[in-house]
């Protein structure tokens, strides 16, 4: 999921102000957060079994659905629900969706929040998406089309209601935040979110589920900024058009995040980077070395990488990275070579990726280069987009 260049102005507009019906407490950052609403959904499961067919594609792609509208990332819970957030990008009304097996779009949880007019604190702008093992699915709204503060959504699937709804306001985010990927460890009741920000400033940020509350650490490490590098994608520099009509060719912070299996390590890097980087989770989550500014000191170099979006891991310990300029899946392995696994030029902009019950890894693919946004203006994509799956090396934890 991704990005945008240059200064991005994620304007504040609904601190302390709450409608729609839900009276969230402030929590002790003044974070809002509101849990269980009742607000339903009808949607119904669509279950994957191992047998359900899927369009042989070659190279070891299967495509799975056919989508008109643009996604951006993409949890399959552990019941079999393929959810995918729409890129903003494409300016969809819809913010979030169920994938039904003849590829139709069925907003999630409901309409109320998907369509995102109902209320601020309905779904605004989402990009990163991911199901926990309690068949929770975390929504990270970066609130860019109307400027509203940033914040996370959890709906708890099996109930059909509201698990949690916590704002991310500043200082944890900064003027030009664009939060934009998640992972989440539910094992210490945490999310870890990569912000690429501006660039020099981005970072990561760390959410204690159980108080709300949240920090913003590692702002501007050489682990999180951009390497100065352009993304080429069919012999085209990616170019973003300017207010003035000047184009520039992106530079985008932190981007790619992944825990382990066992939630011991948190792997990231920038998107535009060759260096993928890993922290152990319990140091991210120590205030003390975050204050004692030694928090920078135990992050590691793990291998190497390509510029990437979106990523996942298996239990073998291969991050699975989507290699943008090569149309492919690539892998960084347990001792840190880089390779690519799954090559199609029908992989454009293979943007987010996870594992299913079924034991293979889902993507997606939304041709975000060839979008106005960042095709220095000109809109070329070609619908439909592609949901596809691979076999990965090893199995994975469903939903990431």
């Amino acid at each position: 999921m991704l990005l945008l260049a240059g200064p991005v102005n994620a304007q504040t507009g609904i601190d302390g102000v709450v409608d729609g019906g839900t009276s969230p407490a402030a929590s002790e950052t003044g974070a809002l957060v509101a849990e269980d609403d009742g607000v339903p959904t009808e949607n119904g499961a669509q279950v994957i079994a191992e047998d359900d067919e899927a369009l042989p594609t070659g190279n070891g792609i299967e495509v799975v659905a056919e989508v008109d509208k643009g996604p951006g990332n993409i949890t399959v819970t552990p019941d079999g629900r393929i959810l995918i957030s729409l890129h903003q990008f494409f300016g969809t009304e819809m913010r979030v969706a169920e994938v039904m097996p003849d590829g139709a779009l069925v907003p999630f949880p409901d309409a109320w929040w998907a369509d995102g007019f109902q209320s601020r604190l309905a779904l605004n702008s989402v990009l990163g998406i991911q199901s926990d093992a309690r068949g929770v699915v975390w929504m990270l709204d970066n609130g860019m089309r109307d400027g509203v503060i940033p914040k996370l959504v959890g709906w708890d699937t099996q109930s059909n209601r509201l698990e949690r709804l916590i704002t991310l306001p500043r200082p944890v985010t900064a003027e030009n935040s664009f939060v934009n990927d998640l992972a989440v460890d539910r094992d210490h009741d945490a999310i870890y979110i990569a912000d690429p920000a501006g660039g020099d400033n981005a970072a990561l940020i760390v959410v204690d589920l159980k108080t709300g509350t949240s920090r913003r650490v590692l702002e501007g490490h050489q682990s999180v900024v951009p390497e100065d590098m352009d993304l080429v994608i069919d012999d085209r520099a990616v170019e973003v058009r300017q207010p003035d009509g000047s184009t520039v060719r992106p530079r985008v912070g932190v981007n790619p995040i992944v825990l382990d299996h066992d939630n011991e390590w948190l792997y990231f890097g920038p998107m535009h980077g060759t260096s993928l980087y890993r922290i152990r989770t319990a140091h991210l989550r120590d205030p003390i070395l975050d204050r004692e500014d030694r928090l920078a000191g135990v992050v590691e170099r793990h291998g190497d990488k390509v510029i990437s979006d979106g990523s996942s891991m298996d239990r073998d310990g291969n991050v699975y990275i989507s290699d943008l300029a090569g149309s492919a899946v690539g892998v960084t392995d347990p001792d840190g070579g880089y390779r690519q696994l799954v090559s199609d030029p029908r992989l454009a902009w293979p943007d987010a990726f996870s594992f299913g019950p079924d034991g293979m890894l889902y993507g997606v693919a939304n041709q975000l280069h060839r979008s106005a946004t960042l095709n220095a203006g000109t809109d070329e994509t070609q619908p439909p987009f592609l949901i596809f799956r691979i076999a990965p090396l090893a199995d994975g934890v469903v939903g990431r």
